[in-house]
């Protein structure tokens, strides 16, 4: 009897305390969400296009959370900002699935931005300093992102 009021008990806590997924940004919905590898491929020759992407997180600013890279295909990432810096993502949240909504741009990210961004990464003096060629590359701005729970 004592076992069963325990498993009970543990049952209730997990069930209690399931938690929510999270909102950051405009409030959107999953619905219509293409999956981050089949991005580029709906792109096709678009140089920017809007969409709702649905992805896991590779790595996340450690400074704010003011951008995160999402897994594309083959151990690409998609680097992900927001709109205006208007809001940041939780700092905790590689490996988690989110779904963002905004637009997709091939850029040339120039090489004092990326030094920036791998300076925000936590990169050392040395891998910053063998960062010497812009990035062509598949980037996402978003207006409003989910983190799955």
């Amino acid at each position: 009897m004592k076992l069963v009021a325990t498993l009970a008990l543990m049952l209730g806590l997990t069930i209690g305390a399931s938690a929510q997924d999270s909102f950051h940004g405009k409030k959107i919905s999953e619905k219509g969400a293409v999956p981050a590898a089949q991005l580029a491929t709906t792109m096709a020759n678009k140089t920017e296009m809007p969409a709702k992407v649905e992805g896991t997180v590779e790595s996340v600013c450690k400074v704010k959370g003011c951008w995160m890279k999402v897994n594309t295909t083959d151990g690409q990432t998609m680097r992900v900002s927001f709109k205006d810096y208007g809001f940041f993502v939780p700092k905790d949240i590689v490996g988690k699935t989110v779904v963002m909504q905004g637009t997709a741009k091939q850029t040339l990210t120039p090489v004092d931005e990326l030094r920036h961004y791998a300076e925000d990464a936590g990169k050392s003096k040395e891998e910053i300093a063998k960062i010497t060629e812009p990035e062509k590359a598949l980037t996402f701005v978003a207006d409003g992102v989910i983190v799955k729970k």
